[in-house]
C-alpha cells in the first residue's frame, strides 16, 4: 500500500509538471506551409527574362528593369546553399532540374541577390520556388546575370523585409540532376547552373593544398582542377568565410559538382561548391604527366644551340620556318606571326596563338621545335618568353617528346611529358607584361629532344584565350 502511494505521488507530480509546459517549448516545429497560387498564365521563362536583359543591353543600358504594372514570374529550383559559408547573400537558381527533355527551354540560370544571411534555413537546396519580377532589376555583376531591386544604372539587393515576398517557396523539394559536361563544352549558357564534372583530379603542383586558408588566400581560395580526359583546367574557388576552408583537398581523382560562375573579377571561369562533400576524388590512381625536372639552372651556358624570335615571319600568318612544326590537330587556327604596338605589345614579331574568332568547337595547335641533341654537348637549357590577352580558361603547355620521329602523322601518339619547372603566364597574371620561362634545366635528360608549345582552346568565349610566344631559346655550357 506504501509503494502505491509512492506511485500515486509521482504521477500526480508529472501530470503537473506537464501542464506547465507550453507545447511550443518541446513539440516539434511545423515547417508545412500553403502552397502559394500563383497564376500559370503569369508565369514566362528564364528565356524570356534573359532576352529582355539583352534587349536593354543592345538599346544602351546596363540593367533591364520590369514594370510595376505587369504581374510576371518565373519558376525554377534552389542550386545553392549557404549552410557550408561558401554563398553569402544569395541564391542561385535554375530553370531545369534535369536535361531529359531537349524541346524544353534551354538550361538556364540567374543569381538572386538578397541582403540575408543563413537562406539555407528558408530556401533549401532544390527547392522549387517563384521569382515573383515585378519591379525587379536584371543585370551583371562579375560577368553573371543577376536579379534583385535597384534602377536603370545598377543591380541591388532585395531587402529582408520583402525577400519572402519576392522569392515565394513551394513545397516541392525535388533532387537536382547536375548538368554532366566536359570543361570545354560548357559556355556563358551554363552560367548559375548546377554542373558535374567526371575524371577531375586537383593540379599536381597544388598537392596538400586546403582550399582556401593558405597564406595566399585573401576572399576566395582558387584551386586548379584538370580533367584527365582532355588535360583542360577549371579553377575552383572557394570563399575564406567557407567551414571548410582549413580541409586538404582530396589528391586523388573523380567527380566534381558545383555552380558553374565567374571570378569576382570576371576574368576566369570557376566552379563553385555548396560543400566539401560534393568532391568525390574516390580513386588512388592520380592522371599526371610524364614530367621532367632538372630545375632552373644556377648558370646559363655561354653557347647557343637554337634561336628563335620569329623576326622573320608575316603578320597573322601561319609560322613557316625551316625544321619547326606547326601542326593543328584540332580547329583551323595555327600558331602565327604578330606585331602590336598596343598595351600588350609584341616583342616586335612573335608567335601569337589566337582561337576568339575562329568559330571552332575545339582547337590545339603544335608548335615544335627542330630536333636537339642532348648528348652533343653538356648543360644545356631551355628559355622563353610569354604573354596572353585574357586566357579564357584556355591553356598553354610546354612539353618534350624523346620518341618523336619528326612527322605530323605521329605527333599525337608520340610519348609527350611536361617541361614542369618553365613558367608559364597565367590566367591570374597581367596581361600587359611579359614572363620569363627561367633557365629550364635540361641536361638530366639524353637523346634526341623536341619541344613543343601546345595550345588549347575553341571559339566559345569561356575558352577563347589568346596566348604569345617569343625569344625561344637553347643554350649549352660546352
Amino acid at each position: 500500500m506504501k509503494n502505491f502511494k509512492i506511485l500515486t505521488v509521482i504521477f500526480l507530480i508529472q501530470i503537473v509538471i506537464t501542464s506547465c509546459v507550453k507545447d511550443s517549448d518541446y513539440g516539434i516545429p511545423d515547417i508545412s506551409f500553403t502552397e502559394p497560387d500563383i497564376p500559370q498564365d503569369k508565369i514566362t521563362t528564364f528565356k524570356t527574362i534573359k532576352s529582355l536583359y539583352e534587349q536593354a543591353v543592345n538599346n544602351g543600358n546596363s540593367t533591364a528593369r520590369i514594370d510595376e504594372d505587369s504581374e510576371l514570374y518565373i519558376e525554377g529550383y534552389v542550386v545553392s546553399s549557404d549552410k557550408s559559408g561558401n554563398f553569402f547573400e544569395e541564391l542561385i537558381i535554375q530553370n531545369k532540374i534535369d536535361d531529359t527533355n531537349p524541346e524544353s527551354d534551354p538550361r538556364l540560370g540567374f543569381q538572386v541577390a538578397i541582403n540575408v544571411s543563413s537562406l539555407s534555413d528558408t530556401y533549401q537546396f532544390g527547392q522549387k520556388v517563384y521569382i515573383k519580377m515585378t519591379g525587379l532589376t536584371v543585370g551583371e555583376r562579375s560577368g553573371i546575370i543577376v536579379i534583385g531591386k535597384g534602377d536603370g544604372a545598377q543591380v541591388e539587393q532585395i531587402q529582408p523585409s520583402e525577400y519572402k515576398n519576392i522569392i515565394i517557396r513551394s513545397n516541392d523539394i525535388v533532387e537536382i540532376q547536375p548538368k554532366i559536361s566536359s570543361i570545354a563544352d560548357l559556355n556563358a549558357m551554363d552560367y548559375n547552373t548546377l554542373i558535374q564534372l567526371e575524371n577531375m583530379q586537383l593540379n599536381r603542383f597544388e598537392l596538400g593544398a586546403t582550399f582556401a586558408s593558405e597564406s595566399i588566400d585573401e576572399y576566395d581560395g582558387i584551386r586548379t582542377l584538370v580533367s584527365c580526359d582532355t588535360g583542360v583546367s577549371i579553377r575552383m574557388q572557394t570563399s575564406t568565410f567557407s567551414d571548410f576552408k582549413s580541409l586538404i583537398i582530396p589528391q586523388g581523382k573523380g567527380t566534381v559538382t558545383g555552380v558553374f560562375s565567374r571570378d569576382y573579377g570576371d576574368d576566369f571561369n570557376v566552379l563553385v561548391l555548396n560543400s566539401s562533400s560534393d568532391i568525390h576524388f574516390d580513386s588512388d590512381v592520380r592522371c599526371d604527366p610524364m614530367e621532367l625536372s632538372c630545375g632552373i639552372a644556377s648558370t646559363l651556358g655561354t653557347h647557343n644551340l637554337l634561336y628563335e624570335d620569329f623576326e622573320s615571319q608575316k603578320n597573322n600568318k601561319p609560322i613557316e620556318i625551316e625544321g619547326w612544326t606547326n601542326y593543328i590537330e584540332a580547329g583551323t587556327e595555327a600558331w602565327e606571326g604578330y606585331s602590336s604596338t598596343s598595351s600588350n605589345a609584341s616583342l616586335g614579331r612573335s608567335a601569337r596563338f589566337q582561337c576568339s574568332s575562329s568559330g571552332d568547337d575545339s582547337n590545339i595547335g603544335w608548335l615544335i621545335t627542330p630536333a636537339i641533341n642532348l648528348d652533343a654537348q653538356e648543360g644545356e637549357t631551355l628559355r622563353f618568353k610569354t604573354s596572353n590577352s585574357l586566357a579564357d580558361s584556355s591553356f598553354l603547355e610546354i612539353l618534350y617528346s624523346l620518341d618523336w620521329d619528326g612527322t605530323e602523322e605521329t605527333i599525337t601518339t608520340a610519348t609527350w611529358g611536361t617541361l614542369s619547372n618553365a613558367y608559364v603566364v597565367k590566367d591570374t597574371d597581367s596581361f600587359v607584361p611579359w614572363f620569363n620561362s627561367g633557365a629550364v634545366d635540361l641536361s638530366c635528360a639524353s637523346g634526341t629532344m623536341y619541344i613543343a608549345f601546345k595550345f588549347t582552346g575553341s571559339g566559345q568565349d569561356t575558352f577563347d584565350g589568346i596566348y604569345e610566344l617569343d625569344e625561344i631559346s637553347v643554350d649549352f655550357v660546352q
